[in-house]
């Protein structure tokens, strides 16, 4: 019989983070919901907030999604009257996004909603434990981010 992972602690502790993000983002996207805003669109704009006049490229590379998938919400968002594209000064094929006044507003209250949420998620651990935690995460993302170039690389 085939070693099943399930008492492994590094699979139950990997479970936990996988269980609490899914949480996580089913009581966000409830919170936001109301604003009229979903989870991807929620993305796009914290984004853009962020960093305002990203390219399309930029954008669905911040997002972890393909040009296409993006292209797909871009003219929804924009028909809502959150989101504007504009040309590039020196390269007219590139757009450049930005947030419409209403979009930042939106916006602004789905980043309320979020770090509410923050709030409530995190007061389940002392300051010291939260930027361990945070500590922990971008190590862990470190290593996924070097096994991925490092399998692209095998790839080539």
């Amino acid at each position: 019989m085939t070693d099943l992972p399930w008492n492994r602690p590094r699979f139950k502790n990997w479970l936990a983070v996988a269980r609490t993000s899914a949480l996580w983002h089913q009581r966000l996207a409830a919170d936001i919901a109301p604003l009229g805003l979903r989870m991807n669109q929620f993305d796009i704009m914290a984004n853009l907030l962020y960093e305002p006049g990203m390219t399309q490229q930029r954008l669905a590379e911040k997002i972890f999604v393909g040009r296409s998938n993006l292209s797909m919400s871009l003219p929804d968002m924009e028909a809502t009257g959150w989101v504007r594209r504009e040309p590039d000064a020196e390269d007219r094929r590139v757009k450049r996004l930005f947030l419409t006044p209403e979009g930042e507003s939106v916006a602004r209250l789905a980043l309320e909603a979020e770090c509410r949420l923050l709030d409530e998620m995190m007061e389940a651990l002392s300051e010291t434990e939260c930027n361990q935690l945070g500590d922990y995460m971008r190590r862990i993302g470190d290593r996924l981010r070097a096994g991925a170039a490092a399998a692209n690389d095998a790839a080539r």
